[in-house]
């Protein structure tokens, strides 16, 4: 079971954020966001918005929040224009600390 989750500046070249997720006493890292693309925190574009959440819903049928399409869809995508809430409101949805 997660039980903590971390979100920082990604190390990896061509990506925006990355996750660190600790499972059990072990720790995955899921880089997410291409650099270098818009995303809802920086347009705050509605539309734009709604676009890609019907595109990405797809992402979603994995049912596992740890991977890279649910950090996109609810953190930079999220309700909120500000990645700070919407990270709040990820973990507040799946149960992280």
């Amino acid at each position: 079971m997660v039980k903590k989750m971390t979100v920082r500046r990604s190390d990896k070249a061509g990506k925006k954020y990355m996750a660190v997720f600790d499972r059990d006493g072990r720790k995955k890292t899921t880089h997410f966001g291409s650099a270098g693309m818009d995303d809802y925190t920086k347009t705050k574009d509605k539309e734009q918005r709604k676009r890609y959440r019907q595109r990405h819903k797809k992402d979603l049928s994995t049912g596992d929040p740890t991977r890279a399409g649910y950090l996109s869809y609810y953190i930079l995508w999220g309700e909120s224009t500000s990645v700070r809430e919407n990270i709040a409101k990820y973990k507040k949805r799946f149960g992280f600390k």
